[in-house]
């Protein structure tokens, strides 16, 4: 899957009760606090940042008692780009298909995208089976998968990934010894 790791430059609002910290822990905390778990178009979807390194004297503002600093720091993060390879497990079987975790996202592989069979929700096995393959897809498997769309928006939640596994080589990993 693609994560990078980033480097970025920002200044950084360090109030006076954190001065008794070491400076670059606490703009790296403040950091965190505004970037870890969220989504930028350009740069995908900040896991983690490290290494946040002051670059410059504080600066305080007239009637603030906090200082200014210019930080560079790493984030760590993840990038999901159409037509990648991805593997995951599957966190949950519904009737219109499978999610699959992608890191610090979920996928979704449509009912109609499992396979090149038809496939339908077993209510009693919470499953994906198919009509002629008799194969089926349930919470746990690790299975490969294409990503076919994605669409970054403003948080996580309302960021989406389409996945397919009808492509040949795609869909669960086969258990070892098991014929084709």
């Amino acid at each position: 899957m693609a994560y990078k790791v980033l480097t970025f430059k920002e200044s950084v609002r360090i109030p006076p009760n954190l001065f008794s910290m070491n400076l670059n822990k606490a703009a790296l905390e403040i950091l965190r606090e505004q970037h870890e778990r969220t989504v930028n178009k350009d740069h995908g979807i900040i896991v983690c940042l490290n290494h946040a390194k002051i670059q410059s004297e504080g600066r305080v503002l007239q009637g603030d008692g906090a200082a200014y600093f210019d930080v560079e720091f790493d984030a760590l993060s993840f990038i999901p780009e159409v037509s990648e390879i991805v593997e995951g497990e599957v966190t949950e079987i519904v009737e219109f298909g499978a999610f699959v975790r992608l890191g610090p996202i979920d996928g979704l592989v449509h009912v109609s995208q499992v396979a090149n069979d038809f496939f339908s929700y077993d209510k009693k096995t919470q499953s994906l089976v198919g009509r002629e393959s008799k194969r089926s897809i349930k919470k746990g498997d690790v299975v490969k998968a294409k990503i076919a769309t994605v669409s970054l928006k403003d948080t996580i939640p309302n960021s989406k990934i389409a996945l397919t596994m009808r492509p040949e080589g795609m869909g669960k990993r086969k258990a070892k010894g098991a014929k084709s």
